[in-house]
């Protein structure tokens, strides 16, 4: 009777041991599955607009700078490093009369800085060309 129990309690386990494969084996294809369907979706979105949303997001950044550095002038309008942040900016977006205006008023609250002077008259020279 011994050896009938030994039997029976080794095949529970083998059969135990099987079930815990399988449900090991199962949960493992699910969870790469799971990681594969991401993945691929992740991948299809970013291949699909990658641009859009770097454009957008530098444009939308620009344009916070540009509404603080104002913020800023509205407070302090004589502001150093505002007044020159944003007339960088305006010349690299394009807009040359609004860097003008404000280079010039740099000039005039700073006369000793010669780099300010420099740049205002290269400005003018290719807004004039």
């Amino acid at each position: 009777m011994a050896s009938a129990e030994s039997d029976y309690l080794e095949k529970r386990r083998q059969q135990i041991a099987r079930k815990q494969r399988i449900v090991t084996y199962i949960s493992l294809v699910g969870f790469g599955s799971s990681i594969l369907f991401g993945g691929f979706n992740t991948v299809k979105q970013a291949w699909e607009k990658p641009e859009q949303s770097v454009v957008q997001s530098a444009e939308t950044e620009l344009q916070k700078q540009v509404k603080g550095y104002e913020l800023v002038l509205q407070r302090e309008p004589n502001n150093q490093m505002a007044l020159e942040k944003l007339s960088i900016i305006r010349l690299k977006s394009g807009d040359n009369k609004g860097a003008i205006a404000l280079m010039e008023k740099l000039v005039k609250l700073h006369p000793d800085r010669q780099d300010y002077k420099t740049v205002l008259e290269g400005v003018k020279k290719r807004n004039i060309n």
